[in-house]
C-alpha cells in the first residue's frame, strides 16, 4: 500500500486533458512504465515509476502502459491502461497487485485491460491512425547507458509499422509538467515540510566526532517517519572540505570541531520532491570567518529570491546573482575589482568561487527538465541556491529552498525551516544545554 494519501484522479485526468490538446489530429500516444532494475543476484532496486507514466496516470505499478488515441472511432480506446495481470503463486511471493477496477479507480481512466492484450490492441489502433507520439528519454545533460522501456518499446513499434510518422512526446510533457497544478503544490509543500523536520533532527543531533553518514541516517529515519518514499535523491552530507565537492555522495567522513557541514537533501513524498540545502557549524557555533561568509551567502539568498517573479528569463537570473556575488566576493577579500577589470578569460574571475546554477525546476524529478530560455511563469516549483566554494579555507556553503512562482511575485515553500545564523546557533545551543 502507498504511504501517501490518494490523490484525487482529477489530478491524472486534467494532465491526460492538457496533453490531448499538444497532440496532432489522428495522433496515438504511448508511454510506458520504469523497468524493474536489477541490483544484484536475485534482488531488485526498489521500484520507482517513471514520472511522465505516474504525471498522466498516478499508477504506481511496474509493467504498466498508458496509451491515448483521442480520435479512435471506439471511445474505450481514447484512453487505455494496460496493467500486469499477477498469478496466486507471484501474489503469494510479492504481494498482490492492481485490478482492474482499481487501476480505474486511481487513474480516471474506464478502459482498463490487461498488459497481454497490449500488442493485439495496439494493431488495431494504429490500423487507424497517422501520427504516433513515443515517449524516447531525453534530457540535455544526460544519456543513461541502461536502455528504458519506451526506448526499448519505441525501436520495437517503429520496427514493426515503419510507415507512420512518429513524434517527439518529451518536450509536450516537459511543457505540461513544468506548472504545477494546486494538487502537485500541495504534494510539494508536504515534501518540504518533512524536509523540514529532517533538518530540525540535525540540529538536535550534529556535534564534533558524528560520521556523516549517521547524519544521513537520522534524516532517512525522520524521512521514513513522516511517510515520505525516502529521499528525492542522494544527499550530500559534506564536512570541512568535502563541501567543496559538489556531488559529494560518500558520507564517509567524521564532521569535526570547527568545521561547517553542508547538507543538500529532500523528501520524496507521494513521488514529488523537495530539495533543501542548509550549512551548520559542527560543534554549534561559527567561526567570525565562516560567519563573515555566510552572512554574505545570506545576503545572495535573499536577493535572488526578490528577483523571482513572472517574466524573468533563468538566464537573466542567474546572471544578475553572478554580479550580486562579484561584488560579495571583493567584499570577502577573494579579489580586487582591478582583477575584474584586467581579466580578459573565460571563465570570469568569480567562477572559482560559484561555478553553478541559481535555479532548477522541482517536480516529479527533482531537477525536472527546465529551458533556460524560458521565463518563469506562476505555478513553477524552482530552487533558489546561491553558494560560495572557497577550497584554500575548506569553506563551502550553499543555502538553498524552493520557491513557487505566483501572480504577484513568489512563496518561499520553505521559509518556516531555519536559515538565519543566530536561529540556527540558538537551535544547537539548545541541545548542547540539554545534554
Amino acid at each position: 500500500m502507498m504511504r501517501h494519501k490518494k490523490i484525487p484522479s482529477t489530478l491524472f485526468i486534467k494532465n491526460r486533458l492538457k496533453l490531448k490538446e499538444l497532440l496532432l489530429p489522428d495522433s496515438v500516444a504511448i508511454v510506458f512504465s520504469s523497468d524493474q532494475m536489477l541490483r544484484n543476484g536475485d534482488q531488485f532496486f526498489p521500484f520507482r515509476q517513471s514520472s511522465d507514466l505516474f504525471y498522466l496516470t498516478g499508477i504506481e505499478q511496474e509493467k504498466t502502459v498508458l496509451l491515448m488515441n483521442p480520435n479512435h472511432r471506439e471511445t474505450k480506446y481514447h484512453e487505455a491502461l494496460f496493467i500486469l495481470k499477477t498469478t496466486s503463486d507471484q501474489e503469494t511471493w510479492n504481494g498482490r497487485k492492481l485490478n482492474l477496477e482499481e487501476a480505474a479507480e486511481i487513474s480516471g481512466i474506464k478502459n482498463v485491460f490487461w498488459s497481454d492484450d497490449f500488442e493485439k490492441i495496439l494493431r488495431e489502433v494504429l490500423f487507424h491512425t497517422l501520427n504516433i507520439y513515443l515517449n524516447y528519454p531525453e534530457h540535455f545533460k544526460i544519456k543513461p547507458e541502461i536502455e528504458t522501456a519506451d526506448e526499448r518499446m519505441a525501436r520495437k513499434i517503429q520496427s514493426l509499422f515503419p510507415l507512420h510518422s512518429y513524434h517527439r512526446l518529451a518536450p509536450l510533457l516537459w511543457k505540461l509538467r513544468i506548472i504545477k497544478e494546486p494538487e502537485e503544490i500541495e504534494m510539494i509543500r508536504k515534501a518540504c515540510d518533512i524536509t523540514r523536520k529532517g533538518f530540525l533532527r540535525i540540529l538536535d543531533f550534529v556535534r564534533p566526532g558524528v560520521m556523516e553518514y549517521e547524519v544521513e541516517a537520522e534524516i532517512t529515519h525522520e524521512f521514513i517517519m513522516q511517510g515520505a518514499n525516502g529521499h528525492a535523491y542522494e544527499p550530500i552530507i559534506a564536512s570541512g572540505k568535502n563541501a567543496c565537492i559538489l556531488h559529494y555522495v560518500e558520507n564517509n567522513q567524521p564532521c569535526m570541531d570547527n568545521e561547517l557541514l553542508l547538507m543538500d537533501f529532500g523528501a520524496e513524498y507521494a513521488n514529488y520532491a523537495a530539495d533543501l540545502s542548509r550549512t551548520i557549524p559542527v560543534n554549534g557555533r561559527f567561526t567570525k570567518r565562516q560567519a563573515e561568509v555566510y552572512d554574505a551567502n545570506l545576503r545572495i539568498f535573499k536577493s535572488a529570491k526578490s528577483l523571482m517573479k513572472p517574466g524573468i528569463l533563468m538566464s537573466d537570473f542567474h546572471a544578475n546573482v553572478c554580479k550580486f556575488w562579484q561584488e560579495e566576493h571583493i567584499r570577502l577579500g577573494l579579489y580586487k575589482r582591478n582583477d575584474i577589470l584586467k581579466s580578459e578569460t573565460q571563465p570570469p574571475v568569480w567562477f572559482k568561487y560559484y561555478m553553478h546554477g541559481t535555479s532548477h525546476s522541482i517536480g516529479l524529478d527533482v531537477h525536472d527538465m527546465f529551458d533556460k530560455y524560458e521565463k518563469f511563469k506562476p505555478g513553477m516549483i524552482l530552487s533558489c541556491e546561491p553558494a560560495i566554494y572557497i577550497k584554500e579555507e575548506n569553506i563551502g556553503i550553499r543555502l538553498e529552498n524552493d520557491i513557487l512562482i505566483t501572480e504577484k511575485g513568489n512563496e518561499d515553500l520553505m521559509e518556516n525551516t531555519p536559515i538565519e545564523k543566530d536561529e540556527i546557533v540558538e537551535l544547537m545551543m539548545k541541545k548542547n544545554i540539554k545534554s
